[in-house]
Order: C-alpha cells, then structure tokens, then sequence
C-alpha cells in the first residue's frame, strides 16, 4: 500500500507544526511577491491571519482540529482576485512546500487542492 492511501494529508505535510512551518514560508512568499505584496501588507492582524490559514489547512487535510474562520468563498469575496493573482498565490504555495521539504508527489496533490478553490475564490 502507498503512503497516500495510508496516511491522511495532514500527516505528510507534518501535521500541525509543519503546517505552520509551511504556512510561515507561505506568508513570507506573499510579502515579497510584488504581484500580491500588497494584498498581504494590509493586513491588521498577521497573527491571527496565520492562525486561520494553519487552522484551515489542518482540518482541510484530515487534522483534528478546528477551524472557525470565514469559507473561502466569503473571505474573497468582494476582493476581485485576478486569475493571475491565483496562480501567484499558487506559485508562493508551491515554493513554500519545497522549502520546507515536502515531496513532489504531496506537493502535486496540495496544487490539486488549491486550483479547487478557484471559484470560490477568483472574480468574487
């Protein structure tokens, strides 16, 4: 049997702390990149920005634990993401996970994921 079909998501990508490792590296992305920097520098609250994104990850991997944030689809909505912002976006995710050591096949199927939430996300 694979890995994939054994363990849940949220164990390959490191469980909660290597979420948060990712989602660190992630954010850390998005404010250097000159395409969404200034998305990200507005926010007020980075702390609880990244306790929502961690939180968001783990249940949406297969974690226990909770999330309590708004749905993509309210959180952008009114934003007017371009669909050259969401590949952006995809592109931090995707450096953010090789940073931090997570395998092309786990990666693959993070990307996966993510380009699921277009709708909900672009021109909302």
């Amino acid at each position: 049997m694979s890995e994939t079909t054994t363990t849940t998501l949220y164990d390959r990508l490191g469980r909660r702390d290597g979420i948060t490792r990712i989602t660190r590296e992630l954010i850390k992305n998005h404010l250097g990149n000159p395409l969404v920097q200034t998305r990200y520098a507005q926010i007020k609250d980075m702390d609880k920005t990244e306790r929502n994104v961690v939180d968001f990850f783990c249940v949406g991997s297969g974690g226990p634990n909770n999330y309590t944030g708004q749905d993509m689809l309210n959180t952008h909505r009114g934003m007017n993401i371009s669909e050259q912002e969401f590949v952006s976006v995809l592109d931090d995710a995707m450096a953010a996970l090789e940073t931090c050591g997570v395998e092309a096949p786990v990666r693959n199927e993070v990307l996966g994921v993510l380009w699921s939430m277009k709708p909900e996300v672009v021109r909302v």
